[in-house]
């Protein structure tokens, strides 16, 4: 998933978030830096300012040991965490913002298990039932399980 903005754009994969800086924007108010990753676990608050019909927005970052900008959208444009967008551009923000929560709450919530991994888990057991009665070989089973795995 991924949001453009002004300064910056913001693509949400896996456990993390990654700011990417590219365009004469970003280059004005944050120099040349390369791509920024954040681990989602890592994040402790997540602050949006919504555009207005003359302003941007900007979506903001805080996180375990970094430094936090709380001077408003003024220092926002220069906060290497900040990404800015006008109104055009909202929406996404909103939706990437909404999606990093989620991805919060269930790295924060360990007993919530993912319906896939359980299928996959079910799916193994019944490989090694056909593996245990001969149907299958092991490297067979081994493929399968890789596969089911992701590996």
């Amino acid at each position: 998933m991924e949001a453009m903005g002004i300064n910056g754009q913001l693509e949400l994969t896996g456990n993390k978030i990654v700011i990417k800086r590219k365009g004469m924007m970003a280059k004005m108010t944050q120099g040349l830096k390369g791509d920024k990753e954040i681990l989602v676990k890592q994040i402790s608050s997540i602050q949006i300012k919504k555009a207005g019909a003359l302003t941007n927005g900007y979506i903001q970052f805080s996180f375990s040991g970094g430094k936090e900008n709380k001077g408003g959208l003024m220092d926002a444009t220069k906060d290497e965490n900040t990404i800015m967008f006008n109104k055009k551009q909202m929406a996404d923000f909103e939706k990437i913002k909404q999606a990093i929560e989620e991805k919060i709450d269930q790295l924060s919530n360990p007993s919530v298990v993912n319906v896939n991994q359980l299928d996959a888990a079910d799916q193994i057991k019944k490989l090694a039932d056909l593996r245990d009665s001969g149907i299958l070989t092991e490297d067979e089973f081994n493929a399968k399980k890789k596969q089911l795995l992701g590996i």
